[in-house]
């Protein structure tokens, strides 16, 4: 699959980060990974062909909840396994009866001894009751206003609020929004599965892992799903971390 004619000038990189940036806008609803993104990036990256052959198909269906919603799920999923993380989840809407999801307002007037009873850490407390702080400011964007955004917009806006750091706002891209270029390079996971991918005894450094992903723009959210699935069958095994990039 060609992506360029031969002998085209390749835009200089400010000017492809500036142009995928605007195609990350929009993405309401439309699935960012998916088999033509998958195909393409194989295209470009002969290391993934092995991979697409071995996982099969991805598809990324985004979320879509409210921004306050879904940064409160990331919050009590954070530092948890899954199954700890998922108990905690549906604890936190049944303090509030007859609410799917309570709002900011609510969770402010219930205050942290409340939330503490889904048992939720009290740092994590502190988090949630800030971020509902900050979303009755206006200073949560809404679904609306997201999709207007670009994605470093939008991670400029989230990690000013407490307990939201940049790998928790590019989850925020990634699983809610279903922007298509978002590479995590901080994810263990991530890491990991470049090393099973590429064959490499250490895990790549963050700054090594942008450079190499910067020639997979703009699939690098179907490139770091391919990656998570290559980590999880791996399961881990031969390989370690290294300060080593």
């Amino acid at each position: 699959m060609v992506w360029s004619k031969p002998g085209r000038a390749v835009p200089p990189q400010a000017e492809k980060d500036k142009r995928n940036d605007i195609m990350t806008k929009n993405m309401g609803g439309v699935s960012a990974v998916n088999e033509e993104s998958a195909a393409r990036l194989a295209a470009v990256e002969p290391a993934f062909c092995a991979l697409l052959q071995r996982i099969g198909p991805l598809e990324l269906k985004p979320r879509r909840l409210p921004p306050f919603q879904a940064l409160v799920h990331a919050v009590i999923f954070q530092q948890l396994s899954g199954r700890v993380a998922n108990v905690i989840w549906h604890r936190f809407p049944a303090l509030f009866p007859g609410r799917k999801f309570p709002s900011p307002a609510e969770v402010l007037s219930a205050g942290p001894a409340v939330l503490r009873k889904a048992g939720i850490s009290r740092v994590k407390c502190s988090y949630i009751i800030s971020i509902a702080e900050q979303a009755l400011a206006g200073n949560v964007p809404s679904l609306s206003e997201c999709d207007k955004l670009s994605d470093a917009e939008i991670i400029s806006r989230l990690t000013l609020l407490n307990g939201v750091g940049r790998w928790t706002a590019e989850m925020f891209l990634i699983f809610n929004l279903g922007r298509p270029d978002v590479l995590p390079v901080h994810d263990f996971g991530v890491r990991r599965g470049f090393a099973v991918a590429f064959r490499k005894r250490v895990l790549p450094l963050p700054a090594r892992l942008a450079r190499v992903g910067a020639r997979w723009a703009p699939y690098r959210t179907t490139a770091a799903l391919y990656l998570w699935r290559a980590a999880d069958s791996n399961g881990g095994v031969g390989w370690q971390s290294s300060r080593a990039g």
